[in-house]
């Protein structure tokens, strides 16, 4: 029998850094802690010399390859660590993750399965998914909530190319991100007749980190936070995730 003070969280992160720290702030966040002790035990390594994720989805089999041994290596040196449970903060790479979860013995929390679960249990029947073109095209997202009942929408070809230039040239460029560039995609998330929308890149966890959206967004990051929290045993703070 583990106890509280044994189970640790390994993150596997650096897709990219300034995700994995707003990963990080989420879970402390969530953390019902009053002292340094009580919070989550967490190992954090920021690989930032992954390969991109989209490019090798949508790339060669060679390219795939590479990113699905360096996530096995990184996962693997976390199980070494001494870590019980592994997050990844990046949407696009859990196309990897069911195969690298083979291969080690810790569980990996899987952040679209728990976030399907989430808009189910809050009665959502048709998400707008604002992710990558790699996370888009394998249908990662789509799978696993009509897995839940739910129908899972996408946005048109021209709010797809805002939410790449959001992500890639914004973000993942160290800027705060253009809210002239989401509002096009709110807007197009609502003609189609969402009744909610997913964050499901975690750079647009950062975007939403600096600038108030409303409660129509869950965002993917924060569910995958709250299930960190509690799978190192540690009480929940309550709050709403965003």
């Amino acid at each position: 029998m583990v106890n509280a003070m044994e189970y640790r969280l390994g993150v596997l992160g650096g897709m990219g850094p300034q995700a994995t720290n707003t990963f990080y702030q989420f879970v402390i966040d969530r953390t019902d802690a009053r002292s340094d002790q009580e919070h989550v035990n967490a190992l954090i390594l920021s690989d930032s010399g992954m390969p991109d994720r989209t490019g090798a989805i949508l790339g060669t089999e060679e390219q795939r390859k590479a990113v699905f041994n360096r996530l096995l290596s990184d996962a693997r040196l976390l199980e070494n660590a001494g870590c019980t449970v592994i997050a990844v903060p990046c949407n696009t790479s859990h196309f990897f993750l069911d195969e690298v979860q083979k291969h080690i013995s810790i569980p990996i929390l899987h952040m679209i399965r728990e976030t399907a679960l989430y808009l189910a249990a809050q009665g959502k029947r048709r998400p707008g998914i604002l992710a990558t073109d790699g996370t888009i095209q394998t249908g990662l997202y789509q799978k696993e909530f009509a897995a839940q009942g739910i129908e899972a929408l996408t946005p048109s070809p021209e709010a797809q190319k805002l939410v790449m230039s959001l992500i890639y040239d914004d973000v993942k460029a160290g800027r705060d991100g253009d809210p002239a560039k989401f509002a096009a995609i709110h807007r197009d998330l609502a003609a189609k007749g969402c009744d909610c929308g997913v964050l499901a890149c975690t750079e647009l966890s950062v975007f939403a980190d600096k600038h108030h959206l409303p409660p129509f967004y869950t965002d993917a990051m924060a569910v995958l936070a709250e299930r960190a929290v509690q799978a190192c045993h540690k009480p929940l703070r309550t709050i709403f995730i965003k």
